[in-house]
């Protein structure tokens, strides 16, 4: 995109995001970076691999109207600082649960959502905090299930702008986003924009069970969503066996979407949303 483009881009997501609050919580010597906005019921969102908070950008006003939302940054992600290697789900939980437990109180029920690799970090953290509700997964990782794959272009040692914006484009087209109307300026540059700042390595937990091994400790009802075309899972089939034996887990595939579900149909996730974390 030019840089008129981009200006435009940059302003509609200051105008969705206005009234956030930004806040820092600190655990072992790494900064986390924390978002709160709107009033209610406490609700986390936790964005996905190689994201964001901006993952949420295309819900925040609808569920900032009924919630009070927390997003964070997860470590190595967005504004957040890195923590060190290996990555394990313990060490990515361990974070999250300080900043939620310094930000609401370690006793405060709330209720959260994740989107894609976030899902490895909320399951851990229900399994471990307890005092979550309920929870919604979209596009859920770290389930051990076969998955598709998908083809994607190199960025990085591309000139800067249009050519690496391109390949942005493209690879969202394979990866995130189903519907190319979906794939807009404000999409390239919340895509552009995590995959330049991420410094986690998500991919080993991503491609494990540990998520379905986490939710498998708990009991609270869960909501499992997926793009009907989502290369991080095979749709109806994914979705059945991870809810088999299972009667409060609830499922729904959406046709003619992929990962990204959640920016691709966000009136859909939001009306979602706001059901079933009403029902708690």
């Amino acid at each position: 995109m030019n840089s008129d483009q981009e200006t435009v881009a940059r302003a509609r997501i200051a105008q969705v995001t206005r009234g956030a609050e930004t806040l820092d919580t600190c655990h072992e010597g790494a900064r986390m970076r924390w978002h709160r906005i709107g009033t209610g019921p406490h609700l986390l969102l936790v964005h996905g691999g190689q994201g964001s908070w901006l993952h949420w950008v295309r819900n925040v006003e609808a569920l900032a109207a009924r919630f009070t939302l927390w997003l964070p940054d997860l470590p190595g992600s967005g504004e957040s600082d890195e923590i060190p290697e290996p990555i394990t789900m313990d060490s990515l939980v361990a974070p999250l649960r300080h900043g939620l437990d310094t930000l609401v109180g370690p006793a405060t029920d709330v209720a959260v959502a994740a989107f894609s690799f976030g899902a490895v970090s909320a399951a851990g953290l229900a399994a471990e905090r307890g005092h979550v509700t309920r929870m919604a997964i979209v596009g859920g990782t770290g389930h051990g299930l076969p998955r598709r794959t998908a083809n994607l272009r190199k960025w990085k040692d591309l000139p800067e702008g249009p050519p690496q914006d391109e390949a942005h484009r493209y690879n969202l087209s394979q990866q995130m986003l189903h519907d190319p109307a979906a794939i807009d300026d404000v999409a390239v540059l919340v895509h552009r924009e995590a995959m330049q700042r991420t410094r986690l390595r998500s991919r080993p937990l991503s491609r494990s069970s540990v998520m379905r091994e986490a939710l498998d400790c708990v009991s609270m009802p869960i909501l499992m969503v997926w793009g009907e075309h989502d290369v991080t899972a095979l749709g109806e089939s994914t979705a059945r066996e991870l809810a088999r034996g299972h009667p409060n887990r609830q499922w729904q595939v959406v046709p003619a979407t992929s990962h990204w579900l959640q920016y691709e149909r966000p009136a859909l996730v939001n009306e979602l949303f706001i059901d079933w974390f009403a029902r708690a």
